[in-house]
């Protein structure tokens, strides 16, 4: 059994990854922390976890931290690079699922995240934590990357083809589109239902902070520089609560040969991919709640080009679930501990 401290769950992550590690067998969940909220407990704001759990939130005290055996940060961008050479001098492991340690390049991040970075010399330690490309790496880690929701789709839809080398990776288009959730827990008056709903829009069409995060991973997938990667990346909004749904178009170059069998070889040990079978699309509701990620891909009868289809629940596979993998990895338990739910339907 280890012992579990979570910096800043008040958030939708926070919430789900709180859900998650409650039913996990083990792990102890021991230390909660928000300064806003501290002294109330857990389930006085998430009353979903009456019955569950006892825990008051606590403000993030770092000696309370270095007690637990791996400490999770659910903040925004900026707050976990604060603490974690603290917790990393302290022997401490690290899952983050905020943005701070997923692109290497320290000059890019401050670009796209405008400010300082206020911990660049633990950039090269973090290991980016999508399991299905860095499992190995993953397991002796003390700081992992959890990818963002959008990266996340993207790449894994990719991964094949890239590694088999079969695509022209200078012009890449990915469509994706994402429940409100995927914002965060905010009070604004963009988020609202009533402006959303029955309504459908991009939105970041000039430039979204996850277009680095995926042209970095697919670069590392093909062997090649991410300047080389030429992504055209839009992202939408949904007007659902959780789930994302990526498409994606690439032109296949003269050594691609059968690309359903590709996929299917390639994830057929994976426990959180599942390729359909040719003809079938993915849809969000099938993978609510989940850790899977549903994948299909079709040529639509234009010469050389494919259509590739990925959903994942940007809460889970794309958030918290995909952090209790990294955990299962790195403390060499079962991969699908804590992480075996089934769909909610309809």
């Amino acid at each position: 059994m280890i012992k579990v401290a979570i910096v800043g769950a008040t958030g939708y992550t926070g919430a789900e990854l709180l859900r998650l590690l409650s039913r996990h067998s083990q792990v102890e969940v021991a230390v909660v922390t928000s300064r806003a909220e501290a002294g109330k407990r857990l389930d006085a704001l998430f009353p979903s976890l009456r019955g569950v759990t006892e825990l008051e939130f606590v403000a993030p005290e770092t000696q309370a931290l270095l007690a637990c055996d791996v400490v999770f940060f659910a903040t925004p961008h900026g707050v976990a690079q604060a603490m974690m050479k603290e917790l990393i001098d302290g022997g401490v492991r690290v899952i983050d699922l905020s943005a701070d340690f997923r692109i290497k390049d320290i000059e890019l991040w401050e670009k796209w995240y405008s400010q300082k970075h206020a911990c660049p010399e633990l950039l090269e330690q973090a290991v980016y934590g999508l399991p299905e490309l860095n499992r190995e790496q993953i397991k002796g880690a003390q700081l992992v990357a959890c990818p963002g929701c959008y990266p996340t789709s993207v790449q894994l839809a990719l991964l094949p083809l890239l590694k088999a080398g079969w695509v022209d990776t200078s012009s890449i288009i990915a469509n994706s589109a994402s429940g409100i959730s995927g914002a965060g827990r905010n009070a604004k008056t963009g988020l609202l239902m009533a402006e959303n709903y029955d309504s459908f829009k991009a939105y970041s069409v000039a430039g979204h902070r996850h277009l680095p995060e995926i042209k970095q991973g697919l670069a590392a997938m093909a062997g090649v520089h991410a300047e080389s990667i030429g992504l055209t990346f839009v992202p939408h909004l949904l007007p659902t609560i959780r789930g994302i749904h990526s498409t994606v178009y690439v032109r296949a170059n003269d050594q691609c040969a059968d690309v359903q069998a590709l996929f299917e070889s390639s994830y057929r040990d994976e426990a959180f991919v599942d390729v359909l079978p040719q003809g079938m699309y993915p849809e969000t509701r099938t993978v609510k709640g989940t850790n899977t990620c549903r994948l299909s891909v079709e040529n639509p009868g234009q010469e050389g080009v494919l259509v590739l289809m990925s959903v994942i629940d940007n809460l889970a596979k794309g958030a918290s679930a995909q952090g209790v993998q990294n955990l299962n990895l790195m403390f060499g338990f079962a991969e699908t501990e804590g992480l075996e739910q089934i769909a909610l339907l309809p």
